[in-house]
């Protein structure tokens, strides 16, 4: 949840008379226009009871400006925001709260909040007279299906006279930003090689001793077994000391997005790159649920700033600030003016990178070579490969003939690929997946993509 801060906001006279004088609306303007007139006429025709209305239509609006001109309060407003980051297509409630910190009770407010077109129309609230010390509480919903960032804010109060003859408009400065992730769906339990979990079955540990004689110790804590107690450091420290145990190392996973420009055609919440923007959001959160050091990363080579050792997040840091990290990165994700795979590859080539798992674009025989080589660095490697002329004209036996095409080069060099059709459901794929891994590795002896079984 998000607050803006309280703003004290006095209207007793910003941007001077003139400022008020603006505020004239439509029917004061009139009045005035038509007092005028009517003293002219009057004037020019010797009409005394003409010239006295024309100066009471007159006089009407520019005392309604005075006055309203003259008004002194002060008043706070509060904006929250339940909750602050929300998935694409889902709402958020904006809740607004408005003080009188003044001594005296207000006129007639109308209440406005700036909110960007594509999060809905713009909230209008009129509140009716707030005695000293009251207290006014509105709230409004927002939706959008297209994620990224959105600000709102500042808030507006509009003062009116009862005549309605002046309006005048102040505006607070705090504002608070939306945050509207892409969509995520959960996916299917199903083991994946390479890494095989993250803590449990075939985890790679790293042993703290090298033997006997070079034990690192440590203090005994409850529950510790007896049996390894170290009694020649317990000697030497006077208390109870045990051998260290080892060392878990997390399981890594990489999840590559292909954001290319010229990978993808078509724009909009149901294009294919959005597919697989909330693709990459699926595999993320459901990687970090089972246990894994998970590294997001694009075709440009760059990796979520703030990540722990190598760019993996989720390691050195609660899991949770790890997914928002991801998810806020994920949320303002554009296209990139790159046109290959290169520069992830360079990325990757340190090796040791665990699974692969790859949402892809289009790709021609260059860039599938480029991936080819990817395949080579990682533990298993999976890819989710995307023909977006599909996305955008429907399938064809050309369009399935050219994806074909693309899977097979993946394939020959070791990759688990699938391929991902216009509406279809990440969770789907991602069993069909763990089944062409376990035919592949059955038929291979090796460890490629998925292997068969439950976590």
């Amino acid at each position: 949840m998000s607050a803006g801060g309280p703003v004290a906001m006095d209207d007793s006279g910003k941007g001077g008379l003139r400022a008020a004088l603006s505020g004239l609306t439509t029917r004061g303007r009139s009045f005035l226009a038509a007092g005028i007139a009517a003293a002219v006429c009057a004037y020019v025709l010797g009409q005394g009871d003409l010239l006295r209305v024309g100066l009471l239509l007159a006089v009407l609006p520019l005392v309604c400006v005075t006055v309203l001109f003259r008004t002194r309060y002060r008043v706070a407003g509060t904006r929250r925001l339940s909750p602050s980051r929300v998935p694409a297509g889902s709402e958020a409630r904006v809740h607004l709260r408005m003080d009188n910190i003044s001594r005296l009770p207000t006129g007639l407010l109308m209440l406005q909040d700036r909110v960007p077109y594509g999060l809905g129309p713009r909230p209008r609230f009129v509140l009716d007279r707030v005695e000293a010390g009251g207290r006014r509480e509105v709230s409004y919903r927002v939706r959008s299906d297209l994620r990224g960032r959105y600000p709102l804010g500042p808030l507006q109060l509009r003062l009116s006279d009862p005549f309605g003859m002046c309006e005048l408009t102040r505006s607070f400065s705090a504002y608070d930003t939306l945050v509207v992730i892409p969509r995520t769906e959960p996916l299917p339990p199903v083991r994946l090689a390479g890494e095989s979990s993250g803590y449990g079955e075939g985890r790679q540990r790293s042993l703290a001793l090298a033997g006997e004689d070079d034990v690192i110790p440590r203090g005994y804590r409850h529950g510790d077994d007896l049996r390894r107690v170290h009694w020649r450091s317990t000697a030497r420290y006077g208390e109870l000391m045990v051998r260290r145990e080892e060392q878990p190392q997390r399981a890594r996973c990489t999840v590559l997005l292909d954001t290319r420009q010229s990978a993808y055609q078509g724009t909009g919440p149901e294009s294919a790159f959005e597919w697989a923007v909330s693709g990459a959001a699926s595999a993320l959160m459901h990687m970090l649920e089972r246990g894994f050091a998970v590294r997001l990363l694009t075709d440009e080579g760059g990796a979520l700033a703030g990540e722990g050792q190598g760019g993996f997040a989720g390691s050195g840091q609660d899991s949770a600030t790890a997914a928002g990290l991801m998810m806020d990165t994920l949320a303002v994700l554009d296209h990139s003016d790159g046109g290959g795979l290169s520069r992830a590859y360079d990325v990757l080539r340190g090796g040791n990178e665990g699974l692969l798992i790859a949402f892809l674009g289009d790709l021609d025989e260059e860039q599938a070579a480029v991936a080819a080589r990817m395949r080579q660095r990682s533990g298993g490697a999976v890819a989710f490969v995307l023909d977006s002329a599909a996305w955008v004209h429907g399938e064809s036996p050309a369009t399935e003939a050219a994806s074909e095409q693309r899977l097979r080069l993946l394939r020959e060099s070791g990759w688990t690929a699938v391929a991902a059709g216009p509406g279809t459901d990440l969770a789907p794929l991602w069993q069909q997946a763990s089944r062409l891994g376990s035919l592949t590795q059955s038929a291979t002896g090796g460890t490629t993509g998925f292997s068969s079984g439950w976590s």
